[in-house]
């Protein structure tokens, strides 16, 4: 396969990944040691993300065939990109790991087709994991099922109480 071919190639599989993905986020990795980028490498790929170091040429032709404005100031100097389903993953995931490893560095993030920047990167990080939403949900709507069971237990209690007292009056008059 001709060099030319194999560009194209590379540029449509990146054009692809790009429009197939919820979040994409571009990273500066330089200071990373190997084993660092394998335990990245490794995190990711546990949560579904794909993590890829690419030439910033080829992602500057797909996203120029994408239409995605505002990416080319960001594509210096080395870049690999983190492609998942999921919008806050890989924010999440490179985040946990900068704070331990600050050689990793945000360049910038693709959201649903639109360029963000490394500050709403960092805003998508910090929001509560899907699991944390439901449970959330979950717990509010059994809040108010808690409160009606309180309400009627105590209706009930109180009715128990009258009867009792009735009956003691019952007892004492006879």
């Amino acid at each position: 396969m001709a060099n030319k071919e194999l560009k194209q190639q590379i540029v449509a599989e990146i054009k692809t990944k790009l429009e197939n993905s919820s979040a994409a986020v571009l990273t500066d990795y330089r200071g990373l040691n190997v084993a660092q980028v394998t335990e990245l490498r490794k995190r990711m790929r546990e949560a579904g993300v794909e993590y890829k170091v690419l030439k910033n040429t080829m992602i500057r032709f797909a996203a120029h065939e994408l239409g995605l404005e505002g990416l080319d100031p960001y594509l210096e100097g080395p870049t690999a990109v983190a492609f998942s389903a999921d919008p806050v993953a890989p924010a999440k995931i490179i985040y946990d790991f900068a704070k331990a490893n600050k050689a990793l560095e945000v360049k910038v993030g693709v959201l649903e087709g639109k360029v963000i920047e490394a500050a709403q990167v960092k805003a998508l990080a910090d929001l509560p994991s899907r699991e944390e939403l439901l449970a959330k949900v979950v717990g509010g709507m059994q809040a108010p099922l808690y409160g009606m069971v309180s309400v009627l237990s105590g209706t009930l209690r109180s009715f128990v109480y009258a009867l009792e007292a009735v009956r003691k009056q019952k007892e004492a008059e006879a």
